[in-house]
């Protein structure tokens, strides 16, 4: 006896005349009895085959990265660098690819409104996209302020909007913070923290040919990215 999904398929076939070959033969395994799970993931591999593609601009260019004005070093990185801080970026985004937000939010400074955020809030900022990737930049010089350090790093966020399929892009400056080795600090706070997430803007002695780069969205945005 066929299924209840076989039977419906079998009444969706009336309709398939004007379908396309491989949308007619889904529909006719389903009502022969095939595996209904399958069919679904072929489904579902058909319609990402159609989608437009991800294509980040290229460095340099409009709604690129910038480009570092001097080559990274090689070698060894000191995790208390600006390279250091540019790796636990990369590894924020690496979980948000993975779908690990509670990883993903450990990577916050506890104190600021998205590390005391209750997790499943954080994780539904994340849940409009069906994939989420991100291009780390070079960061910038570190700053220091009251016995703290900053350093900014640019990221390219390129993911896909779930309920469109479409691309989408944007620029982020992702402000890491850790407090110096001063006395009574703590290993866990002279860890490089994300302390806040916002639009990417163009430092002040940045050259000019990377102008294109600042994003259209207000500066003042303190959110996870995407």
């Amino acid at each position: 006896m066929r299924s209840p999904e076989a039977w419906a398929a079998l009444l969706l076939l009336g309709a398939a005349s004007g379908c396309a070959p491989d949308q007619r033969n889904v529909l006719e395994n389903v009502a022969e009895g095939a595996n209904t799970s399958n069919m679904e993931q072929t489904v579902k591999a058909q319609a990402l085959s159609v989608m437009e593609p991800l294509n980040p601009p290229a460095p340099g260019t409009p709604g690129g990265l910038p480009v570092p004005t001097e080559p990274q070093s090689e070698g060894k990185i000191d995790p208390d660098s600006a390279q250091g801080a540019a790796q636990i970026v990369q590894g924020y985004y690496a979980l948000l690819e993975s779908k690990r937000f509670d990883e993903a939010q450990d990577l916050w400074r506890d104190g600021t409104p998205h590390g005391d955020e209750d997790a499943k809030a954080f994780a539904r900022h994340f849940a409009g996209f069906s994939e989420i990737h991100a291009n780390i930049g070079a960061p910038l010089d570190p700053q220091g302020a009251a016995g703290s350090e900053y350093v900014t790093v640019p990221v390219q966020i390129y993911a896909r909007v779930k309920a469109t399929g479409k691309p989408y892009y944007a620029l982020r400056s992702v402000v890491l913070r850790r407090v110096n080795d001063v006395p009574g600090s703590t290993a866990e706070q002279r860890r490089w923290h994300i302390q806040e997430i916002g639009a990417w803007s163009i430092p002040v002695q940045a050259p000019a040919s990377i102008g294109s780069n600042v994003s259209s969205q207000p500066n003042n945005v303190r959110r996870p990215s995407p």
